[in-house]
């Protein structure tokens, strides 16, 4: 199936998100659409699956005008799609959600045992180790995106959209990704694959279009004919730039963290290390490893079982949250911004301000927008959060911008350390680079930082050093020598030995 995009624009009040957008996807082709944030990638595709209607401009199937109303008539045609949100009904199961469309029945009810059995065909084309009888609500956020992609695969599209498909999960699941993709197109699907990640774009993507500004920048460019330099400069204007980390002094005298052979309520088990003063200690591992796990046990939200926590040198227990972030200036950006660190539909102000309303109330009990602007605007100047005022809506911002006002959330508590899941998911080049040399800064004014990332580059670009986890244990322990291709055959190579507490990670703080 040919899918034509023929002078298409949108408007929203007071921006154009797509202006004049033309280009052609062909069957048989793996088709990436690149931009920044902003840039339209997510307003076109919306409006390709019937989410959104074009002000102008029209979608040709096989050179015949169609107009979807909704996502149904999309998929009427052969068209489906991931979207960047999660569409996922929580209390469902797996299996439930990923056959929601399109349920298997048995004289006129549902056949939830062919639905588990459906579901699981898709399912083990990413990953089989997921339960399809599981409740959605249960799965971690990158179980949730598996999920996502196998919905969309049950449909057996003629044309699927991933739009930031790989976001949430690691190199393993992506490369099971990779290969249904491949083998989609040479069955003669077309899949658009929008992605941050030029190096799977360019691994996995026969041609390229890329917005810049609601407008084509270059349609459907033959990959063998661009190289990364060409697409960054087609996406921003100009030249890549490489994060300036800057010189950073990290004090290994001071552990103002330290796990001595932790267990939690998850599973973990001999959990050991040291973050020290003004150090980026990076946590790698594959989906399921047990890394956000860990954070949450760390912070409070989960129970320690076994060994000791030390914060600066003295042992502690953390019942809950509020006591981690109060009594032990310990934060936790979660990995699901939107979710579960920003209120969304509240301004700028509260959602910064809300780490502190104890600290700036009146005797009262009242809190003044005043008391909070002296607190929150320094902090957006500093960080730089580009938005009209600081009561904008949240939920309003680009996903740079967002992550921004979760770090000065946490930088106006005063916090000490700071736990980062993932802090760039989503998030275009140029924005990138701003928070990496942003979590750079924090550290060089004394703060400490545990990294979680699925993203191995800006893992090797960020951490001092490296601990590698799999199976909620801990496999190693790396300096980090920032050369890229001997740090990932180590990282890997602890990620596939085989699954025992490593010893080595404490004796290496």
């Amino acid at each position: 199936m040919r899918l034509t995009i023929e002078g298409i624009g949108k408007d929203f009040p007071g921006v154009t998100a797509l202006d004049s957008a033309s280009f052609e996807i062909l069957p048989g082709e793996t088709h990436a659409l690149m931009g920044e944030n902003g840039a339209g990638k997510s307003t076109l595709i919306k409006i390709i699956t019937g989410l959104y209607r074009p002000d102008r401009g029209r979608l040709l199937v096989d050179g015949k005008p169609v107009d979807f109303h909704s996502p149904r008539d999309a998929i009427a045609a052969g068209i489906s799609a991931v979207h960047q949100e999660r569409n996922l009904i929580p209390r469902f199961t797996v299996g439930e959600n990923i056959m929601i469309e399109r349920p298997p029945t048995r004289n006129g009810v549902v056949d939830f045992d062919k639905v588990h059995a459906e579901a699981r065909k898709f399912l083990d084309m990413i990953d089989p180790t997921i339960d399809t009888r599981t409740e959605v609500r249960h799965l971690s956020v990158a179980q949730m995106q598996i999920v996502e992609i196998a919905k969309a695969l049950s449909l057996e599209a003629q044309v699927l959209l991933l739009d930031e498909p790989t976001a949430s999960i690691t190199g393993h699941e992506a490369d099971a990704l990779f290969a249904v993709v491949r083998r989609l197109r040479d069955e003669g699907k077309a899949i658009v694959f929008v992605s941050h990640k030029l190096e799977e774009v360019m691994a996995i993507s026969d041609r390229v279009t890329v917005l810049r500004d609601g407008r084509i920048a270059a349609a459907g460019r033959p990959i063998a004919e661009m190289d990364r330099g060409k697409i960054v400069s087609a996406m921003i204007g100009r030249e890549e730039r490489v994060a300036e980390m800057g010189k950073r002094d990290i004090d290994r005298s001071k552990t103002v963290l330290e796990a001595k052979g932790l267990g939690t309520s998850f599973g973990h088990r001999d959990i050991s290390f040291q973050l020290h003063k003004g150090e980026i200690l990076g946590l790698y591992g594959l989906v399921g490893a047990g890394r956000t796990e860990l954070a949450r046990a760390l912070i409070g939200d989960a129970k320690i079982t076994a060994g000791e926590l030390r914060l600066n040198g003295q042992a502690v227990t953390i019942p809950d949250v509020p006591t981690a972030i109060r009594r032990h200036k310990l934060g936790y950006i979660s990995e699901d911004r939107k979710a579960e660190g920003l209120i969304l539909t509240h301004p700028i102000r509260s959602n910064i301000a809300i780490s502190v309303w104890r600290r700036i109330a009146s005797g009262l009990g009242l809190i003044s927008r005043a008391s909070e602007r002296k607190v929150v605007e320094p902090l957006v100047a500093k960080l730089e959060v580009k938005t009209p005022s600081i009561e904008q809506a949240v939920g309003k911002l680009s996903g740079g911008n967002q992550q921004k006002v979760s770090i000065a959330k946490w930088l106006a508590a005063g916090v000490e350390i700071l736990i980062i899941d993932e802090p760039t998911v989503g998030i275009d080049i140029k924005t990138k680079t701003a928070i990496h040399e942003l979590i750079g800064e924090i550290t060089r004014e004394g703060l400490s930082v545990l990294l979680i990332s699925s993203d191995m580059p800006e893992m090797i670009t960020l951490a001092d050093r490296i601990l590698v986890m799999n199976d909620f244990a801990l496999t190693g322990t790396i300096e980090n020598s920032r050369r890229y291709e001997p740090m990932s055959r180590e990282i890997m190579g602890f990620i596939h030995a085989d699954t025992e507490p490593c010893a080595a990670a404490a004796a290496h703080g």
